[in-house]
């Protein structure tokens, strides 16, 4: 009998609350560090966390999205035996490599920070950031089985339990670092990173062997060590390229962006300082809402993959098309609260006047948010390659228009860069979508419907709320309000135009949404 499976969305939700609260705390965290250090300290953490995200590529990100892959189809066969091995093979894969990047983030932290960060402020912080690589990567790895199988609760308690051990670490060294300097600000989030990726790890380790031991998976492996090995480090590689491709070419976009503002005119710290309003306050906030984006494509790796394992084709289309839908609805929504709101959020959450960025950048909203969730649906497909290869035209187009037009135009050349590498990669990677999945890509209702029913409650709420709501209630009780009303006239608007349906929601939500392939195998 094959272990118990939750629905997409059920998993997606669990997910979800975890990312909420832990993106709550994590804009606690930020706030509090705007007001400590301001935007140049901001601009400086901001330095630091693409080499963390850079060794989190190298280590543990294709290993962990093949292990979540593997795991689903092993699982939809009962091959509950090679589903200890490959965990086993791809911990001793991940473990091997976390340790050698240690080595080198510890050793050459002097000559990174100067060299290549350009900022000796940052060495202390990556030296001290190379231990929390193992953990990281290992605990990486055990959520990526419970990814596989669709249990979402223990990455979802990890992930809350990682956040809160950072923001008591900062919290309690926090008071007694940040007066000595910005480089001791760094430091304290530091060590919260470190404390908080330990912690994680040996929770799911525990919960790793609870669960094994609960339902007895002892089955032996069919699959010998070499072949698991092989197949993990196949499928691995290409999505390891791809995102250790995205995280250099995102280092270089975090390095250059300073260093063509100052060309423009800027000093080194207005431009230090625009850069930690646009990457360290602006851009959190604009992701925000994708939670459920985020969550719902981690969940849509395995549930393709599985569905793939049995071939049922139709519910890999059903679940493309639902998934598109919703994402659509979702940054459509988005990108309404951006432009209507952008001076009211900024000025509410960092108190920073930030509303032109929220503006420009929220126009993106549903680009990015598609993108988010095909992501998802092309590595539940084995797509891999296709992925790495719009990831490395999309970063050329960015870093080329940072490189040439940045220096004239300022940070706008960057914005405007980001969303015509967006348009290209979401309209080829509809194109792939529809060629492998079988889907019909139904322009009017699933993107021009949720855009204009957005921009119809957009500018009711924007009339509501200048005229009544801010007169009456003042900024923050108004911006409740208004965000309230907005919401509202937002769902019924939407149900209203056609652009979703009960039957949809119902349709998507079912305790086993691979039953037919479940039956095929029983037979």
């Amino acid at each position: 009998m094959a272990l118990k499976k939750k629905s997409i969305i059920t998993g997606a939700l669990i997910l979800t609350l975890a990312s909420i609260v832990t993106r709550l705390l994590g804009f606690v965290y930020r706030i509090y560090m705007s007001n400590s250090i301001g935007a140049e300290g901001m601009g400086l953490y901001q330095l630091i966390m693409p080499v963390y995200s850079l060794a989190w590529s190298i280590t543990c990100s294709g290993i962990t999205t093949t292990v979540s892959k593997l795991i689903a189809q092993e699982n939809a066969k009962r091959e509950y035996g090679n589903m200890g091995r490959i965990l086993k093979q791809a911990l001793f894969l991940t473990c091997g490599l976390s340790l050698a990047v240690t080595t080198v983030l510890f050793l050459f932290s002097s000559q990174i920070a100067v060299s290549i960060l350009g900022d000796s402020r940052t060495q202390l912080s990556l030296k001290y950031l190379a231990f929390a690589v193992p953990f990281m990567a290992a605990g990486s790895c055990i959520r990526g089985y419970f990814f596989g199988l669709q249990e979402q609760v223990v990455p979802a308690v990890s992930q809350v339990a990682e956040q809160i051990v950072r923001m008591a670490v900062i919290y309690i060294i926090g008071a007694m670092l940040v007066p000595m300097g910005l480089e001791y600000a760094c430091l304290a989030a530091v060590f919260g990173v470190i404390l908080g990726e330990l912690i994680s790890f040996f929770y799911v380790l525990a919960a790793y062997r609870f669960f094994k031991s609960k339902n007895k998976l002892t089955k032996k492996p069919i699959l010998s060590p070499s072949a698991s090995l092989y197949m993990i480090v196949s499928m691995a590689l290409p999505l390891s390229m791809n995102r250790i491709a995205n995280s250099l070419l995102s280092t270089a976009e975090n390095l250059l962006i300073p260093q063509r503002l100052q060309m423009s005119g800027m000093s080194a710290q207005e431009a230090m300082s625009l850069f930690g309003r646009v990457t360290g306050m602006a851009m959190p906030l604009i992701f925000f809402p994708s939670a459920l984006l985020v969550s719902l494509s981690v969940a849509l790796v395995p549930a393709i993959a599985e569905a793939s394992a049995v071939k049922n084709k139709r519910r890999i289309s059903e679940t493309v098309s639902k998934s598109l839908m919703f994402t659509s609805i979702i940054g459509s929504f988005a990108a309404m609260v951006f432009t209507v709101l952008p001076d009211e959020l900024g000025r509410a959450i960092y108190n920073q006047d930030i509303g032109w960025i929220l503006f420009t950048m929220g126009i993106m909203c549903p680009l990015w948010y598609l993108g988010i969730t095909i992501s998802g649906l092309l590595n539940g497909m084995g797509e891999q390659l296709f992925i790495f290869r719009n990831s490395i035209i999309s970063s050329v187009i960015t870093i080329s228009c940072i490189y040439f037009f940045v220096p004239q135009y300022g940070v706008a050349a960057f914005i405007v860069g980001w969303a015509i590498a967006l348009l290209f990669v979401t309209v080829v990677s509809l194109f792939k979508l529809r060629k492998s999945a079988g889907v019909d890509i139904t322009i009017a209702r699933w993107f021009v419907k949720p855009a204009l029913v957005a921009c119809a409650a957009g500018l009711v709420t924007e009339y509501v709320s200048n005229n009544f709501v801010f007169p009456v209630l003042g900024n923050l009780p108004g911006l409740a309000a208004s965000l309230m009303i907005m919401s509202v006239l937002y769902i019924i608007f939407i149900v209203l135009f056609g652009c979703i349906k009960i039957s949809d929601i119902k349709r998507l939500y079912r305790r086993s949404p691979f039953a037919a392939g479940e039956n095929k195998l029983k037979q």
